[in-house]
């Protein structure tokens, strides 16, 4: 029997997951993003990260213009669409790879995908704007959901679950679900398990530890990369996190994972490239 295919489609591309998971390159348009050498402070040298991230191997780009680290404030509309359509236009006209947009914002997602955006990657999973998920529908674009308890500027006030797993999943399931209602076909939705939205280190270890059950099977985006739990873990500042990036991205590997979002593309894809190649010579036996 021949297995399904395991492709995201985004709009005018389709991506394959088959082998490894897609390496979403981080683009932040943000002056307060937790990782500083994530963000590009105008369009011109948003372009010229974005060009760098293509050379590295990523095989998308997620582009952000409001901050969601723990403790940010919303920007406002105004402000998110003024920091990203210049930057997504210079973007836009400089890669060829298919680009996502990080925003719940209806307004702001319409106006991205009109510049050329190729898909939504919504933090609040369609409950921010409930104009969000008819308009992905509409557009056939990507679309990502993901779980977030409270927003950024309350969701580490203390966050409980009595199972963080089962809890995530089922919110997942409910949002995946009111998505389908909308139009969104399925082959055009991921879920992300949103670690560090809402999480304890516990919560974060569980989630990564059962990422099929707390994706409830569905096609999932991992966003680990140099994330506060790794110092949780090591005590490592956010400079000096790659490795335990690289520990988090080979786990979203064996869980066979759509995709990771990403700060350090080129040690990811080699990372993910080798593990892929040792799955096939097993295959192979």
């Amino acid at each position: 029997m021949t297995a399904a295919p395991r492709v995201w489609e985004l709009g005018r591309a389709t991506l394959d997951y088959g082998r490894r998971p897609l390496v979403m390159g981080v683009l932040n348009l943000t002056p307060d993003s937790f990782f500083p050498a994530s963000r590009a402070a105008d369009a011109e040298s948003a372009a010229r990260r974005a060009e760098a991230l293509v050379a590295a191997g990523a095989d998308l780009l997620d582009l952000g213009a409001e901050s969601s680290r723990p403790g940010a404030a919303p920007a406002g509309g105004d402000a998110e669409r003024a920091r990203l359509l210049p930057a997504l236009d210079a973007v836009r006209r400089r890669v060829a790879v298919p680009l996502t947009v990080d925003t719940w914002r209806a307004d702001t997602a319409r106006a991205a995908l009109d510049a050329g955006a190729d898909g939504l990657n919504d933090i609040t999973a369609g409950r921010g704007d409930p104009g969000l998920l008819p308009l992905a529908a509409a557009a056939g674009c990507g679309l990502v959901l993901m779980h977030m308890r409270g927003t950024p500027a309350t969701m580490q006030a203390d966050p409980r679950y009595v199972d963080v797993v089962a809890e995530v999943a089922a919110h997942l399931e409910e949002r995946a679900a009111a998505a389908l209602a909308a139009g969104v076909s399925p082959s055009r939705l991921l879920v992300d398990p949103g670690l560090g939205f809402g999480k304890d280190l516990g919560h974060n270890l569980a989630l990564l530890a059962r990422v099929r059950e707390a994706t409830g099977g569905r096609p999932a985006l991992i966003g680990a990369s140099r994330k506060s739990f790794i110092a949780g873990v090591t005590g490592a500042p956010v400079e000096q996190r790659l490795p335990g990036s690289l520990a988090a991205a080979a786990i979203a590997f064996a869980a066979g994972a759509a995709a990771v979002r990403v700060h350090d593309v080129a040690e990811t894809v080699q990372m993910l490239e080798v593990l892929a190649a040792i799955a096939d010579a097993g295959d192979r036996r």
